[in-house]
């Protein structure tokens, strides 16, 4: 089981990233993770299995589920599916933080969750269509949904042990995004807490105890959910998309993939290539 922080940026011009969830073709599974941003996905075809705080969510057709700042969660896409990606950064709701300095937002249904979908697929279509004016289409809708946000769905009182937690996971995902981004190089614990200024010893329980996992277990997490990236959209040689992330060997990246996804890399490129061959998605990153 490996958790990590995922950094949220914004697409060009707009203040809000959008896009065509990655596992559209099915056969996905997303490890549990975290990320400042506030997060909607929201599904149009097919079905999807959110796990929050360990607490199940299954999302069918013209449903959505918003995903608080610094909320761990994961996600499992079995099937094709259509799901339409909106992530806000936290700083848009900054004049509705709480005196604690954060937002959080219900995930019970509400009348107006009909109206959330139809913003999300006016967003979509126009980015799509990119007909003059667009870019105000888009962001017409984009504050509308906000406003409805911050009045209908925002929580006005925040238990104080939601905001230790959201305290301490702001300061895990710091120390997760230098791990990101050097996850390749030879990075002990000793080595991370001596970066950070912690014990070893105190590093660890913070992945214990916020994360629920240790960091040898969340390091590979990270090399993996890399290598299986290029492995699903380049043709190089596995042993080399092993060597490239980190990995020992070809051997020990084969390992690690089965035991996450049940069968061995060479087979999942070739059913990964079968699904984008079958299903055309257009994807809004392809802006």
């Amino acid at each position: 089981m490996n958790f990590e922080h995922e950094l949220i940026v914004p697409d060009r011009g707009f203040p809000f990233k959008l896009f065509l969830f990655e596992g559209k073709d099915g056969g996905y599974v997303r490890d549990r993770h975290w990320h400042r941003s506030v997060e909607i996905f929201a599904l149009y075809e097919g079905e999807l299995t959110f796990y929050v705080n360990d607490e199940k969510y299954p999302l069918h057709p013209g449903e959505f589920i918003l995903l608080n700042s610094n909320e761990v969660h994961s996600v499992a896409s079995p099937r094709p599916n259509r799901t339409i990606v909106l992530q806000i950064p936290l700083g848009m709701f900054e004049n509705y933080y709480t005196d604690e300095g954060l937002v959080l937002f219900t995930h019970s249904p509400r009348k107006q969750d009909g109206k959330i979908m139809e913003l999300i697929a006016q967003m979509y279509d126009a980015a799509q269509r990119r007909e003059t004016g667009y870019e105000w289409r888009m962001q017409s809708s984009f504050y509308e949904l906000l406003y409805l946000l911050v009045t209908k769905y925002r929580k006005e009182e925040v238990s104080p042990e939601l905001v230790r937690r959201h305290k301490k996971m702001t300061r895990l995902s710091v120390i997760t995004s230098y791990i990101r981004a050097n996850y390749t190089k030879e990075l002990s614990l000793e080595k991370l807490s001596d970066i950070f200024g912690y014990t070893p010893a105190y590093l660890s329980r913070m992945f214990r105890r916020y994360a629920g996992t240790n960091y040898k277990s969340y390091l590979q997490g990270v090399r993996l959910e890399r290598a299986v990236e290029e492995l699903a959209n380049t043709d190089h040689t596995i042993s080399d998309i092993a060597l490239r992330h980190g990995f020992a060997n070809s051997k020990s990246f084969s390992g690690e993939f089965r035991k996450k996804y049940g069968l061995m890399p060479s087979e999942y490129r070739k059913k990964t290539k079968k699904c984008h061959n079958s299903v055309n998605f257009s994807d809004a990153r392809e802006q």
